[in-house]
């Protein structure tokens, strides 16, 4: 980092990380070399398209196995030509994941960049259109469209000769939209990877003109509820109590209460399923009984999303609270599910990467870059290295309908969110 850029830093931090604005400086000239560095992303920049279609076309749902690996190996072919050395890292078969990307460049110079992206969609892809700049198909904007972003930079700092010697490691994870378990097992290269990197920059959807310097946890929970089951005429009797369905009901009017109390913090109860049998699934349940009979279980399965650690850990014990009081003749069962995401906390030092980012935006001639509230983001791969590590997200192109089976994405900005990626990523190496 240079004196004047560690300065910018050191402004945002005396800044307070509250504003959720960069420190501002006047745009400054480019150098020679930063000004081939753009003029290398102007001469490629009517390939975004066709090469996003192509890794669009690609069905990768996370439980298509097959097809993960495909799109691992087309973008480990096009990583290599630059000068990455690159492998798949499959997952244990149980684990029902196929595995990482990891791509290594690796040289002496600058700081030691860790690139992240995923390979996984929600839904099944093989499904690209493209109408002018408008583009739809599964990953065109989470995150398909994110991981061209980059490559797209990397390839623009390899035409420019600005790629040699530098230091800089892409892992694209193959289960983000749903983490395979244990988590520590299928986030080892991740881990790995930020022992050995100074920062990480994330490509999920860009949003407006901000950049992301926190993000919101995730952790998946189930409560089982048990009651005296019987005709439904004797329901709040001695003899049979509340049933299942009454001491559900209460349970999350409870987790309702507690919880919207706490700034920032989400619950979801996603999936109910009660009745005098009940089944439930990570998608779906099954339910079996009668109008006049008294449920005798109930189940549900949601997520819980939190700004912070110690804030988890107080939804976390409200929630084990409200559980605690039962109805007469049940019981219940809270259980936090091993698939927890940890939240991305809004460090000074990532309020300092945005500083940096705003800084190469304006000197591009594009608007200031502010940072995007992290209550309006849910969690990401980001999160499992940053903290420790300084981290900013939302590098990625933007869309709509992301998780639905409408997703669309505009890549008439593409070429503006490559060039900002190629000058951060060169001036963080130099």
């Amino acid at each position: 980092m240079t004196f004047s850029r560690l300065l910018l830093a050191l402004a945002v931090i005396v800044a307070g990380s509250g504003s959720g604005r960069a420190a501002s400086t006047p745009p400054t000239p480019l150098t020679a070399e930063e000004q081939r560095l753009i003029a290398a992303v102007e001469a490629g920049k009517d390939d975004f398209g066709s090469a996003l279609g192509q890794a669009v076309q690609i069905d990768s749902a996370t439980e298509n196995l097959a097809g993960v690996r495909q799109l691992g190996e087309l973008f480990a072919r096009q990583l290599a030509e630059l000068g990455f050395e690159t492998r798949f890292v499959p997952l244990p078969t149980s684990t029902g994941r196929a595995g990482h990307l990891v791509a290594e460049h690796r040289g002496t110079k600058g700081q030691r960049v860790l690139l992240i992206g995923h390979l996984d969609t929600v839904y099944p892809g093989a499904n690209f259109k493209r109408d002018g700049d408008l583009v739809t198909g599964s990953g065109v904007a989470d995150m398909k469209g994110g991981d061209i972003v980059m490559i797209h930079a990397l390839r623009a700092l390899h035409r420019a000769g600005l790629l040699a010697d530098t230091r800089i490691t892409v892992i694209m994870n193959g289960d983000e939209e749903a983490v395979g378990l244990p988590s520590e097992l299928c986030r080892r290269e991740l881990l790995d990877a930020a022992k050995h990197s100074d920062l990480a920059l994330a490509f999920e959807s860009a949003i407006g003109n901000t950049g992301t310097v926190g993000r919101r946890s995730y952790a998946g929970w189930t409560l089982e509820v048990q009651g005296a089951t019987g005709h439904s005429g004797g329901i709040f009797s001695a003899a049979v109590g509340s049933g299942a369905v009454f001491e559900t009901a209460r349970i999350l009017q409870g987790f309702y209460e507690q919880l919207r109390q706490l700034d920032g913090v989400t619950i979801n109860p996603a999936l109910i399923a009660g009745g005098a049998e009940a089944e439930l699934t990570r998608t779906g349940g099954t339910v079996a009984g009668k109008a006049n009979i008294i449920a005798q279980r109930t189940l549900v399965r949601g997520d819980l999303r939190c700004l912070s650690a110690a804030q988890l850990a107080e939804a976390r014990a409200r929630m084990e609270a409200v559980v605690a009081q039962h109805l007469p003749r049940t019981s219940a069962v809270l259980t936090f599910l091993d698939d927890a995401y940890p939240p991305m906390d809004a460090t000074p030092q990532n309020y300092a990467l945005l500083a940096q980012l705003d800084q190469a935006s304006r000197d591009l001639g594009y608007a200031e870059i502010t940072a995007f509230d992290p209550r309006g983001r849910g969690a990401g791969d980001i999160a499992f290295v940053s903290p420790p590590l300084p981290g900013l997200d939302g590098l990625g192109l933007g869309g709509a309908g992301e998780h639905t089976t409408h997703e669309t994405a505009s890549i008439a900005r593409a070429p503006e969110l490559v060039k900002r990626t190629a000058l951060l990523i060169y001036r963080l190496t130099r």
